[in-house]
């Protein structure tokens, strides 16, 4: 049996390749985002180590700011004293290191990186640990020197000489490049400005008394551990952190992880369409060659195998397949991996691929996707085969069609019911929560039951989209649309591949466009300045810029909008941390905000708070209600609740319960906070087209902030929106590779299979053109079926979608129609391409040799 199993793996081994390519590519990203995290955690890790001192003294800061804030948490200088003199300090140095600057050379152009990470200007104080050494020019000394790590000076062009412009909190200031720093370790991608520590603490905090930190080092023969109590005895109950160095390091990692959990899941994501799709077509390919090869397991049984023999030499078929595919796989997800390794470095993260981490949990990870999903894909076939009758040797019949359908009908009306169910409980949710795990299950449950009633479903859909055929095509057209009714099953399991993908695509693209059409209605109802001043990156920006902004020529009102990560005690117990907004007290004149309690003057009053109403409603709070807020740093105050207000779609940008108060109590509570949004009205007597060019060179010098009208404004909502829709087209390339695949699979063994009746159809007259139309006929309608099952399901996702957005004030419907009709002619497009090979085969077979075919 065993030298009969491996006799018909390679006899099929052209079929079998193409099922091993969902294999490979579901390995490859599973192997490649193992590899690619593994590798730069361990990276950053050594970076973090090896830079951290023997114990750091931060601000305690537990709450988190979901909006950047722009304040930077400081302690006192004069700290550096006490901790020096704790018994068993070798040393103290006070750190300064800030991240919400600019930078920008003499022609006003950004010397910042473009992918998100940091521009961190910080004191100069090189010791061992050290994460850079001085490689050229000499160290800042004095107010107007700075040192440009190498990274950033090769990438914007700067030498020692060129001027710098550094737009701090405190204010601008220019510094000359006196040295260039090459990282000892890896960059990870920050731009970094170094400054006389003399002058760092005025510079970029506003006063030589503040640090960021302090740096311990401890003597010899003193643990961290130990250094760390006795510094933490000497500071009391101040509020301080004190970190030993592998703390810092798991800190410093923890922050990096949330940017590493992206990239990884976003690859798992893709692993798992994969997986999905791939399953469908290894199903299809092993259902198919047991069809085809039932007089030859008949003829094993005829000869004494029994059923566990004939079962155990299908899953060692499907075995084998597996683990090629696996073995690929890995080797294509180090080759993934090292591609992301060599794009990170692109963009700033310098990674060395001589350095790329492999653990034991990849391979192993990379062959249970491989082997598992193509064992159990392949259960069912072989227990199918092993129910094949020794009388099958002596049939001379024709490929069975498959049993009925009674089961699957019963199993996918049950499953459907219970799907639609939980999507109807979806859309009368009140509560998100509960609304989002309905939609989840509703999602699951909908499209397995798609699944196992697709056959059902192929001769009524079928006989609709193939009915034109006849009238077009002929009777070239009537056998296509016949031929794709043949067999149920199999039209259904080929279609199921596309259509998981399509259905993805248009569940996101219907939530994606509801989005979109919400934040206009938002914007359009609730912004009524001529302007909005914002950083490309949404970062705040230094007081320097509201200043020049006010005195820009035309301009009339200007209401700043300032964010502060708090935390309030609710009445009924609950402490929720958040992001409240404050405003300038004019804020009704820029924009529209709807009230179901109070006004704008008692909401912005001294020691007042407003909130979202169904907040509110939820936590037992009302007009007048006291709440104890706490602020960074540990200050805390009470603020009385002055109004309530109809904006729950605050909570979509992370600011659950739309608290805003007066920017005064955020200046009072979070001092050194910057300025997120300016918005600004033309003066009397200045049209808004004649004031945008003044502001647009007001803001010449700063090019990280830009102006805005509401056009512009929807249009930056829109491409952040898309970003979203461009994975789902990434996935939906992928599951489209792999149905394509499949589709090409489906029709080369059926091409196999009906070899005679080929041969019979060409010994009467049919041409070869004819032939391979007739081929791609069924190949577009089983591609458009698939893509019309996808759509469906899609759609119905995306509603249900849009209704639990809806609990977040995102309540607009819109249905993408153009984009729908443009993934069913695509589906189109790939039937036809799915079909060239297949089609191409079957013309060239030999006529004879195909009727003499058995």
């Amino acid at each position: 049996m065993l030298k009969a199993t491996l006799r018909s793996f390679l006899a099929h081994k052209g079929r079998l390749l193409l099922s091993a390519l969902a294999v490979v590519l579901s390995v490859a990203f599973v192997a490649g985002s193992l590899i690619f995290s593994d590798t730069v955690t361990r990276t950053f890790d050594r970076l973090f180590a090896s830079t951290s001192a023997d114990v750091t003294v931060e601000p305690r800061d537990d709450l988190d700011a979901s909006v950047p804030t722009g304040a930077v948490q400081t302690l006192p200088a004069a700290l550096t004293g006490r901790v020096a003199a704790v018994a068993g300090v070798s040393s103290a140095h006070a750190d300064v290191s800030v991240q919400n600057i600019t930078v920008v050379d003499s022609a006003n152009k950004s010397v910042g990186p473009t992918t998100g990470a940091p521009t961190i200007a910080t004191d100069w104080y090189l010791t061992d640990r050290s994460p850079v050494e001085l490689t050229s020019g000499h160290a800042p000394r004095g107010a107007g020197e700075a040192v440009l790590d190498a990274d950033t000076a090769d990438k914007k062009h700067v030498k020692t000489g060129d001027t710098l412009t550094v737009m701090a909190q405190p204010g601008s200031f220019r510094v000359e490049v006196v040295g260039i720093a090459t990282f000892r370790t890896t960059n990870p991608g920050a731009a970094l400005v170094y400054l006389d520590p003399e002058v760092a603490a005025t510079r970029l905090l506003g006063s030589a008394d503040l640090a960021t930190s302090v740096s311990v080092e401890a003597a010899d023969g003193v643990s961290d551990a130990e250094l760390k109590t006795r510094i933490a005895a000497a500071l009391g109950s101040g509020p301080y952190d004190v970190r030993t160095a592998d703390e810092q390091a798991r800190s410093a990692a923890e922050n990096l992880g949330g940017f590493l959990d992206v990239i990884k899941y976003v690859m798992l994501g893709f692993a798992g369409i994969a997986v999905l799709v791939g399953v469908f077509l290894i199903v299809n390919t092993f259902s198919m060659l047991i069809a085809q090869r039932t007089r030859e397991l008949g003829l094993l049984r005829a000869l004494g195998a029994d059923r566990r023999q004939v079962r155990r030499s299908v899953l060692t078929e499907a075995l084998l397949l597996g683990l090629v595919g696996s073995t690929v796989g890995l080797a294509a997800g180090i080759g993934l991996a090292a591609g992301l390794i060599r794009l990170m470095s692109a963009f700033g993260m310098n990674l060395n691929t001589a350095e790329m981490v492999i653990g034991w949990v990849t391979p192993v990870s990379a062959y249970a996707v491989g082997v598992g999903v193509t064992f159990l894909a392949a259960y069912l076939p072989a227990r199918r085969a092993a129910t094949v009758s020794p009388m099958a040797a002596l049939a001379d019949a024709d490929v069975a069609v498959g049993r009925p359908l009674r089961v699957r009908a019963v199993v996918g009306a049950v499953v459907g019911a219970l799907g639609v169910a939980a999507l109807a409980g979806c859309v009368t949710a009140s509560e998100t929560a509960s609304a989002a795990s309905l939609l989840g299950l509703g999602v699951v449950l909908t499209l397995i039951a798609t699944v196992v009633a697709g056959p059902l479903l192929v001769r009524p859909v079928i006989q609709v989209l193939g009915g034109a055929f006849p009238a077009l095509f002929g009777s070239i057209g009537r056998m296509s649309q016949r031929n794709a009714l043949r067999n149920p099953r199999r039209t259904g399991a080929t279609a199921a591949a596309l259509m998981v993908g399509l259905a993805l695509v248009g569940g996101m693209s219907v939530a994606s466009a509801s989005m979109s059409k919400s934040f206009d209605q938002q914007i359009d109802e609730t912004l009524g300045a001529d302007f909005v001043i914002q950083n490309t990156n949404l970062t705040p920006f230094s007081q320097e810029v509201t200043d020049r902004v006010r005195d820009t020529d035309g301009v009339g009102l200007v209401v700043r909008q300032r964010f502060a990560p708090v935390a309030v005690r609710l009445p009924d117990g609950e402490r929720v941390k958040t992001t409240a907004a404050g405003y300038d007290s004019q804020v009704d004149e820029v924009a529209h905000v709807t009230y179901a309690r109070g006004d704008s003057a008692a909401a912005l009053a001294d020691g007042a708070i407003a909130m979202d109403v169904g907040f509110a409603e939820d936590h037992g709070v009302r007009v007048g209600t006291v709440l104890p807020v706490e602020f960074p740093g540990g200050r805390t105050a009470s603020f009385r609740v002055g109004a309530l207000t109809d904006q729950d779609a605050a909570e979509g940008f992370g600011m659950q319960g739309g608290l805003f108060f007066g920017i005064a109590t955020v200046e009072k509570y979070v001092p050194g906070g910057q300025d997120s949004v300016l918005y600004v009205n033309a003066a009397a007597g200045t049209d808004a087209d004649q004031l945008r060019p003044r502001l647009e060179r007001t803001l010449d010098p700063y090019p990280q902030v830009q102006a805005r009208d509401q056009a512009d404004y929807k249009e930056l909502v829109h491409d952040q929106i898309a970003v979203l829709l461009y994975l789902v087209y990434a996935l939906l390339g992928l599951a489209i590779v792999i149905a394509v695949l499949g589709v090409v699979n489906t029709l080369a063994l059926s091409v196999v299979e009906r070899t005679r009746e080929i041969g019979l159809l060409r010994a009467i007259g049919l041409s070869r053109r004819q032939l391979r139309r007739m081929i791609r006929l069924e190949s577009v309608v089983i591609a458009v079926f698939g893509a019309v099952l996808g759509l469906a399901l899609g759609l119905v996702w995306g509603v249900c979608t849009q209704q639990v957005l809806a609990l977040q004030g995102m309540k607009a419907l819109a249905i993408p129609w153009t984009t729908i009709v443009a993934v069913v002619v695509g589906s189109a497009v790939v039937g036809v391409v799915a079909a060239l090979l297949p089609a191409l085969r079957a013309s060239r077979m030999n006529v004879l040799a195909a009727i003499a075919h058995e």
